[in-house]
């Protein structure tokens, strides 16, 4: 059953002793962030902050702060469900028996009833502020780090529209505060966002734009995942919450945000208007440097009277961002085997950032495939940004990366085996040469045929036989070992 609201997610998050509620004031200028990074670096609860200096409403912090609490927050008890089911669709069996073909024809039906529903009123619009009554320093918006630029919205699901044809778009950018009612506006160039502006900046319009904070989860989570060109992260949050998104219309701009959030800002970012945003603590664990991005001019403000404010703080993981992403690994996964069904499994490991590294573990079948294998993933959306790619053989744990580690240097003759290209590189890489242009890597750590240039075998690995195994386990508690 898919949560109502955030409101609903937060209580049951307290039925279940996973939400620690802070009483005594704190600062939500770094104090906040500070608690929250030891919190969630030591696999602790979920946060609610009832009294943040300054502001009026309640600060809620660290939801996905855990694995168990990410697939708590999609509602599943296995990612495996989500993944298996986007499985299903992609790959259809053709109905023989007259059960089947009811089978299939229940799940295309089911499809059409995770639609965005539109309602003509909704809690996120209880409460409507305009013009003078507009004042970002009510709200517990937090500065994470030291050195960042300022106070940042860190949840934010920006909303946009593409001029031209009109199909929605809902991303996660960072939004820095500038004053009471201007904000950056930090879509990078490669994001559905961005692109949305550039057009409306070639038609020397202002684009309409609306930031919805802490729909309930499974909204939350669909503006980061890393769906196909004007796929409607609306519909997908439907599908994954089994029922439809209710959205609303916007008070000022042409746009719907989802009904169940806490807050609503609408405004517009101006044409040929940029201002000096950052430095920002990011998930790299570095600072990303400061640069010129378009800028949020605040119209109108709607919330629920008594609303919560939901923010995350990035940094060295692990930090709530890295479940996410391990999410998006898994659910995503069948998107990946759908167009190279020989990988057989993909692990971004925290350490990599997401963008740093994957390792992939593929059935091989012929001399080159692992080069195969990472020229397609170079050209296939997100992991185009991929620094280093390292594949393996289908019986290695890619999961396990210590044994995958173990592997690779095992199997490599770097000359041979590792590959070098240069393309676009993720905006937070602070190495490439220029930003966002830089080089990539790809390791072939698979055994090697061969015709790959070796006139030897490979070695098989070390195991003990089953038989001694099975003598050992026997004799294991009367040898005194636990």
């Amino acid at each position: 059953m898919a949560y109502k609201d955030l409101n609903a997610f937060i209580k049951r998050l307290e039925k279940d002793g996973e939400l620690l509620i802070i009483k005594e004031e704190v600062d939500p200028v770094l104090e906040a962030a500070e608690i929250a990074d030891r919190v969630v670096k030591s696999g602790g609860p979920a946060l609610l902050f009832e009294n943040p200096r300054g502001a009026k409403f309640p600060l809620f912090m660290n939801g996905f702060g855990t694995w168990e609490r990410t697939l708590k927050a999609l509602d599943v008890s296995d990612i495996e469900e989500i993944a298996s089911e986007i499985s299903d669709l992609l790959t259809p069996q053709i109905p023989i028996k007259v059960s089947e073909k009811f089978k299939m024809l229940s799940k295309l039906t089911g499809l059409k009833n995770v639609i965005p529903k539109i309602v003509k009123s909704a809690p996120c619009q209880e409460v409507v502020l305009r013009g003078d009554e507009v004042n970002l320093d009510d709200l517990p918006i937090i500065k994470c780090w030291p050195r960042d630029g300022g106070r940042y919205f860190t949840l934010p699901l920006v909303i946009t529209k593409n001029p031209e044809t009109g199909i929605r778009n809902c991303g996660m950018y960072r939004m820095q505060v500038y004053d009471k009612i201007t904000t950056g506006m930090h879509w990078h160039r490669h994001k559905g966002g961005a692109r949305h502006y550039a057009i409306a900046e070639a038609m020397n319009k202002p684009l309409e734009v609306a930031v919805a904070l802490g729909p309930d989860p499974a909204v939350t989570y669909a503006s980061t995942a890393p769906l196909p060109e004007d796929v409607d992260e609306f519909l997908f949050a439907g599908f994954l919450r089994k029922s439809p998104v209710e959205i609303v219309k916007c008070k000022t701009v042409n746009l719907e945000v989802p009904a169940n959030s806490q807050f609503v800002i609408e405004g517009i970012v101006r044409p040929h208007i940029r201002r000096m945003e950052g430095p920002f603590g990011d998930h790299t664990g570095f600072y990303s440097e400061p640069d010129e991005y378009p800028v949020f001019e605040i119209k109108c403000i709607t919330h629920r009277k008594n609303a919560v404010y939901p923010a995350t703080i990035v940094g060295r993981p692990p930090m709530e961002d890295c479940y996410l992403g391990k999410a998006t690994e898994r659910i995503f996964l069948p998107l990946l085997k759908a167009v190279f069904p020989e990988i057989v499994d993909i692990n971004l490991p925290f350490e990599g950032v997401f963008h740093n590294m994957a390792l992939v573990s593929i059935d091989k079948r012929y001399p080159g495939h692992a080069f195969k294998i990472i020229n397609g993933l170079w050209g296939s959306g997100q992991m185009s940004f991929t620094k280093v790619i390292i594949i393996v053989d289908k019986d290695v744990n890619v999961q396990n990366t210590s044994e995958t580690v173990w592997k690779a240097l095992n199997h490599i003759d770097p000359e041979r085996d590792i590959i070098f290209t240069r393309g676009p590189v993720d905006v937070l890489d602070h190495a490439s040469r220029i930003p966002t242009f830089g080089s990539k890597m790809g390791v072939d750590a698979t055994r090697k045929l061969p015709e790959e240039g070796i006139g030897r075998p490979f070695p098989p690995e070390i195991k003990m036989s089953d038989e001694i195994k099975q003598l050992v386990d026997e004799k294991w508690k009367k040898l005194g070992l636990k």
